[in-house]
């Protein structure tokens, strides 16, 4: 469900973890009314308490197998679920992960590789094969337990024969400047990929259950990390229709290999993929409907607006800043007090010589400009802790944001145009770094409207 759900009194929490906040913060309720980037830190801290895999992962574990049980994943959330999942299984477990530089966490048996992200490297190229390599001699017998979480896409460089790294660092590169959504840049990837779009599971004769944190708006799981384990229908075709939508401009041998049949990936019918089975174990909805409820603990009704929401960063932050704004002169079409909540991924579109900052940070810093001297206070921060490659996950915005940019020197128009929100927030002191956080359910918006 991605529609308008609006909450006006307090309900069961969407997890059971959200309850321990709410207890440990009933003290703090009239102080964080006051305080709103308080308040705003701790929906933040509740949304990604409520996308603790390790929930979803014990309500599913599969029954053991006869032979050997096999762990691989990808993703920002892989590690941290790779521990749970020790934590969880009743028996021995071997295998592979790999994760973004700074997200690796100590684990007991399953070794934790580190790559880079978002922009892919070496070591992503040979933790890839690693995957490939536990799970290449397994058989009917054996059990492969796939960890993915958003991320896992450029954690996992594998170029098919025909194409190299620097290919496919250039696709990549090329797709992250497009502006393209989520989903249409993904096509591409698995098209040009021997582990993504269910190759990795075609490569084992074992049974393969996918334990999935999803930052993909919708739930479509073929997408999340490209779908290293998931397939689906889309064809090269697709792909090749997506670099024209949004005039990719991709290698020569790239474009070849798309069009060729080599670029096929296996389809959801193929024989290979009739035994194995997926769960979302943490979403964007999960995260809000938690998030909401610590909201209707403090006082305010809440809303979310939706889930999955996609598009530019600062259109999206206009059509949020509206509603807002209306919400607060007209008292339409929710009363007051309330916060507003959104999830989903929006996109960048880079110009030429762009400056530092993520979605996150562009949304809250064009969102200020529609907001400015309006008594509305923000936070929009990706739930995996970090924003584009920066060391923010986003930053904090209200009515008076433009006006202290504006006394430190600098011109948010201007900044704006440049993609240079980073710098705007980070002048003004109002980054939003809470560090990794173990999980990745994708953007993370509220407003508070008092």
């Amino acid at each position: 469900m991605t529609g308008i759900d609006t909450i006006d009194a307090p309900a069961t929490p969407a997890v059971p973890r959200a309850r321990q906040i709410f207890k440990s913060l009933q003290r703090q309720i009239p102080c964080m009314f006051q305080d709103s980037k308080a308040l705003l830190t701790s929906l933040f801290n509740a949304a990604v308490l409520a996308a603790d895999p390790s929930l979803g992962m014990k309500a599913n574990l599969p029954a053991r197998p006869k032979g050997r049980t096999v762990v691989v994943g990808a993703g920002k959330a892989s590690a941290q679920m790779a521990r749970a999942l020790e934590l969880l299984w009743d028996g021995p477990l071997t295998g592979v992960v790999v994760t973004r530089y700074g997200f690796a966490c100590e684990t007991k048996s399953i070794k934790i590789l580190e790559a880079a992200h978002p922009v892919p490297d070496r070591a992503g190229l040979v933790a890839g094969r690693a995957l490939l390599e536990v799970i290449k001699d397994l058989t009917p017998e054996d059990l492969v337990i796939a960890l993915v979480s958003g991320g896992g896409s450029a954690l996992l460089p594998a170029p098919p024969p025909s194409l190299s790294l620097s290919d496919e660092l250039e696709v990549n590169r090329t797709l992250l400047a497009s502006g393209a959504p989520i989903a249409a840049m993904n096509i591409v990837r698995k098209h040009v990929s021997s582990i993504k779009g269910g190759r990795l599971a075609a490569s084992t004769k074992a049974r393969v259950v996918t334990f999935v944190v999803s930052d993909i708006p919708g739930d479509d799981v073929a997408l999340v990390a490209t779908g290293p384990t998931i397939p689906d229908e889309t064809t090269r075709h697709d792909a090749l229709d997506v670099a024209a939508q949004y005039r990719l401009n991709l290698p020569a041998r790239v474009l070849e290999h798309l069009r060729s049949p080599a670029a096929d990936a296996p389809k959801p019918s193929d024989g290979v993929f009739s035994r194995n089975v997926h769960h979302i174990v943490a979403s964007a909805r999960i995260s809000l409907k938690a998030a909401s409820e610590l909201a209707i603990s403090a006082g305010f009704r809440a809303v979310i607006l939706s889930d999955a929401i996609e598009g530019q960063s600062r259109d999206i932050a206009s059509m949020h800043g509206s509603i807002a704004r209306e919400v607060l002169t007209h008292g339409e079409p929710f009363e007051r007090p309330v916060i507003l909540f959104s999830g989903g991924e929006t996109t960048v579109t880079l110009g030429p010589n762009p400056g530092l900052g993520g979605r996150n940070t562009e949304f809250a810093l064009a969102a200020a400009i529609a907001l400015r001297g309006l008594d509305v206070h923000l936070l929009a921060a990706d739930t995996d802790g970090i924003d584009g490659s920066g060391i923010n996950a986003g930053a904090f915005a209200d009515g008076t944001t433009v006006g202290r940019i504006v006394g430190a020197g600098l011109d948010p128009t201007g900044l704006l145009g440049k993609n240079d929100s980073y710098n705007a927030f980070e002048a003004i002191g109002d980054l939003f770094v809470p560090g990794p956080t173990g999980t990745n359910v994708n953007d993370f918006r509220a407003f508070i409207i008092k």
